[in-house]
C-alpha cells in the first residue's frame, strides 16, 4: 500500500469497529482490499462466514452482485452493502429468469442445477445451486438422468466428462469473459518455461485448457492445493487476485499467472474509497424481493444438504 492507501485503510479499520461491521473480500478483489479484509474467499465461502459472525450487524461484500445478493440471502437478518453498485457480473447476467423458465417448459423431466454465480432471479427457479468445487457431487446426487445447468458452459462441459447424465447448457455458450481469455498456447508456453511447475486451472476455463492442466479446481480448492503440494511453483489460470493472496499468504512459493491480463474490470471497481463510503453511509445497499430471496435460499441450503457445506 502506498502512504494514501494507508492512511484510508486506518479509516476504514476504524469506522468498521465502531459500526460493528465486516469486511469480506472476494479472491478477486485489490491486494489492498484483500490485505484489511475480515475474510477472503470465493463467494459461498465469505456467505458462510457471514452466518457465523452472530455479532456483525452491517455487511460490506467487495465483491460482484450476484455474490451480494447471496449473501443477503442466507443473511436476511444483516444489512448487506456493495461498495460498487454498479459491480456486475456479464455471466450472470446471461441467464436471466425467462431464460430458465423457457428450458424447464422444453426440457419439463429435467433437474434443474445452476452455478451460484447466477442472479437470484435465476435461482429462484433452479432446483439446486451449486458451486465449482461441488458441481460433479450435485449433479451425481440426484435421480434425474437429464440436468438443466446453467450460466458457464465450461463448467457444465467439466461437470459432463464426470457424470453419466446428460447435461444440458443454458445458455448454450455461456461464460466468463475472464476465463476464456486463457489459451491452450498459454498453458503450453508456460510449461515451456517453467517446466517444474504445476498447471492449475479453474472449470470455467476453456476445455483444451482443462485438458492440459495438472489440477482443476475453484478458487479456494487451487488456494489449498497450493499449499498441500509438494511443488514450489505453480501457473494459475484464473483471475490474478487469488495470485496476489498466494502470494501474500503462501510467501516461499513461486505464483506464475497463465496470462498477467487476466483482471476482472467488474470485481476491480470495488475500491478503498468506496468500501469506507459504503462504511459511512450504509450504502448502496442489496436488497431482494422476499418470493424471490425465499426460492433462492431453498436452493442454496438444498446444495448444503447434499454436500454438507
Amino acid at each position: 500500500m502506498n502512504k494514501q492507501q494507508k492512511e484510508l485503510a486506518e479509516k476504514i479499520l476504524k469506522l468498521k469497529n465502531e459500526k460493528r461491521a465486516l469486511l469480506l473480500a472476494h479472491n478477486y478483489q485489490r491486494p489492498e482490499i484483500q490485505e484489511i479484509a475480515d475474510y477472503v474467499a470465493d463467494s459461498i465461502g465469505l456467505c458462510r462466514r457471514a452466518q457465523q459472525e452472530k455479532n456483525a450487524e452491517l455487511l460490506v461484500f467487495s465483491t460482484v452482485n450476484f455474490m451480494a445478493e447471496s449473501a443477503v440471502m442466507l443473511n436476511p437478518d444483516k444489512k448487506v452493502v456493495i461498495p460498487a453498485k454498479n459491480a456486475f457480473c456479464p455471466m450472470a447476467a446471461m441467464l436471466p429468469a425467462e431464460k430458465v423458465k423457457l428450458a424447464k417448459k422444453k426440457y419439463p423431466d429435467a433437474a434443474v442445477v445452476l452455478y451460484v454465480n447466477t442472479l437470484a432471479e435465476a435461482k429462484a427457479m433452479c432446483d439446486v445451486c451449486c458451486t465449482s468445487s461441488n458441481a460433479v457431487q450435485v449433479v451425481n446426487s440426484l435421480d434425474e438422468e437429464r440436468v438443466i445447468f446453467g450460466p458457464d458452459s465450461n463448467l457444465a462441459w467439466y461437470v459432463q466428462q464426470h457424470t453419466d447424465k446428460e447435461i444440458i447448457p443454458i445458455p448454450q455458450r455461456g461464460f466468463c469473459y475472464v476465463h476464456k481469455l486463457f489459451s491452450e498456447g498459454d498453458i503450453l508456453l508456460a510449461r515451456e518455461q517453467h517446466p517444474d511447475a504445476e498447471v492449475l486451472a479453474h472449470p470455467e476455463c476453456k476445455p483444451e485448457v482443462q485438458c492440459i492442466a495438472d489440477f482443476i479446481g475453484s478458487t479456494s480448492q487451487m488456494y489449498h492445493h497450493t499449499i498441500e503440494s509438494p511443488k514450489k511453483e505453480f501457473v494459475i489460470a484464473t483471475e490474478t487476485g487469488l495470485i496476489d493472496r498466494m502470494k501474500r499468504e503462501q510467501p516461499g512459493k513461486e505464483y506464475i499467472p497463465a496470462y498477467s491480463e487476466a483482471i476482472c474490470s467488474a470485481m476491480k471497481l470495488n475500491t478503498l474509497e468506496k468500501i469506507y463510503l459504503a462504511l459511512k453511509n450504509e450504502e448502496p445497499t442489496v436488497t431482494l424481493p422476499k418470493p424471490i430471496m425465499k426460492k433462492a435460499r431453498k436452493a442454496v441450503e438444498r446444495m448444503t444438504e447434499i454436500t454438507g457445506r
